[in-house]
C-alpha cells in the first residue's frame, strides 16, 4: 500500500475524514473536522492537521489534529505558544507505521511555532509508547474519571458519596433548578462565570470567540450542550460538555463564588449524568483528574461522584528548551501579578 503524509486541511476529503474518526474505535470529538473548524474561528487558536492517506483510495488511514495556543501578541506571545494534541493520534489498526509518519511530519511542522506539544490520551496507547518515545515525546502519568452512564439512575445515585448526595438534596431544597441555557443573553453570563473561575485559579482563559465559535459549529449538530443552574432565574452556575458518538466530555464547569452555598457545582453533573442516560450516552468523561500521588482538590471533588479512575497518561515534547525554561519562569511571574 503508497500512502502520503498531507498537512493541510484542503487536501484531505472532509467526509472520510469525519467518516474514519467516527468509526474508530477510539474516535473522539478533538479528532474531527468540527473541533478544527471551532479552533479557525477563535482568538489566539491556530489548528493544524497531519492525515495519512492511502494514494489509490483517498482512504484515511491515520489522522492527529492540534491546536496552537498562545495568550497573548509579541514576544509574550512566544513564551505562552503550546501545540495540544487532545485524543490523537488515531491510526487505523493501530498501525506502528502510521504513527510514525504522522509524528515526523508533525514534529517537522510544529518545531519553529510551539515551545511544547502535549498529547492528551483518551485511550490506552501502551502498544505504541515506543513510537511516541521514539520521537522525542516523554510519557508522563495522568488520571481521568470515567462515569458509566450504562447503570441505572439508582446504581449511580449508590457510587455518590453521602456527603455528594446531602449537597445535591440541599441544592435542589434551596430552589436551584437546572436546564439547558439555550439563549444568548445567559450563554454570555455562562462565560463570565468561567472567567472569574480562571480569574481565582490564576489560570489562563481563552477569548470568547472559541465558546461561540463552538455554539455555532457544534450546538446545531448536537455536539455540544450548556447545562445552567438557576437560583430565583438568575444563572449561577454552568456546565459545558461536548458530545461524541456515545460519550459525554465535560469541557467547561464552574459557578459564582458568592452561590457556593447552593451547591450549583455539586448538583450540575448528577443532573447531566440523568438526562445524558435518558439521551442514550453511556460514558461521562470528566476531563481529567491530575498526575497520581499529587494532591489535587479537583480530583478529590470529582472521584465523590462514583465512577472509574484510568490512567491513560499523557506525552510531552519540548522543541525549544530555552524558550521553554523562559516560559515557565515567566508564567510564575504572571501568576504572581495576577
Amino acid at each position: 500500500m503508497q500512502y502520503k503524509i498531507v498537512t493541510h486541511k484542503e487536501e484531505i476529503d472532509p467526509a472520510r475524514w469525519s467518516d474514519f474518526v467516527f468509526n474508530h474505535p477510539n474516535g473522539n470529538i478533538f479528532q474531527t473536522p468540527d473541533i478544527y473548524k471551532v479552533y479557525e474561528a477563535a482568538k489566539n487558536h491556530s489548528p493544524h492537521v497531519v492525515a495519512c492517506v492511502d494514494v489509490a483510495t483517498g482512504e484515511v488511514l491515520g489522522i492527529l489534529v492540534s491546536v496552537i495556543l498562545k495568550e497573548y501578541s509579541g514576544l509574550m506571545g512566544k513564551l505562552t505558544t503550546r501545540s495540544i494534541i487532545a485524543g490523537g493520534p488515531l491510526c487505523k489498526n493501530d498501525n506502528p507505521a502510521t504513527l510514525e509518519a504522522l509524528l515526523a511530519a508533525y514534529n517537522k511542522t510544529i518545531k519553529s511555532k510551539a515551545i511544547y506539544s502535549q498529547v492528551r490520551c483518551q485511550h490506552d496507547t501502551s502498544s505504541l509508547k515506543p513510537v511516541f518515545q521514539k520521537h522525542g515525546y516523554r510519557f508522563e502519568e495522568h488520571l481521568n474519571i470515567l462515569i458509566d452512564l450504562k447503570k441505572t439512575e439508582e446504581q449511580l445515585w449508590k457510587e455518590c458519596t453521602s456527603k455528594r448526595r446531602q449537597k445535591i438534596r440541599g441544592a435542589e431544597r434551596d430552589g436551584i433548578v437546572v436546564s439547558e441555557v439555550t439563549n444568548a443573553e445567559d450563554r454570555i453570563q455562562a462565560y463570565k462565570i468561567l472567567q472569574q473561575v480562571y480569574k481565582r485559579a490564576k489560570l489562563p482563559f481563552p477569548d470568547f470567540s472559541l465558546f461561540s465559535s463552538a455554539f455555532s459549529v457544534l450546538i446545531s449538530q448536537n455536539k455540544l450542550k450548556v447545562y445552567g443552574a438557576y437560583s430565583e432565574n438568575k444563572l449561577v452556575g454552568i456546565r459545558i460538555v461536548l458530545l461524541y458518538r456515545k460519550e459525554v466530555y465535560d469541557w467547561y464547569a464552574g459557578s459564582f463564588s458568592e452561590y457556593y452555598n447552593l451547591h450549583p457545582n455539586d448538583v450540575l453533573p448528577w443532573k447531566i449524568f440523568c438526562q445524558s442516560q435518558k439521551d442514550g450516552f453511556e460514558i461521562f468523561d470528566f476531563g481529567g483528574a491530575g498526575k497520581p500521588n499529587q494532591p489535587y482538590p479537583v480530583r478529590d471533588f470529582k472521584k465523590q461522584f462514583g465512577g472509574t479512575f484510568v490512567n491513560f497518561g499523557r506525552y510531552e515534547i519540548i522543541h525549544q528548551p530555552v524558550v521553554f525554561q523562559l516560559a515557565k519562569l515567566g508564567f510564575k511571574l504572571w501568576q504572581k501579578l495576577k
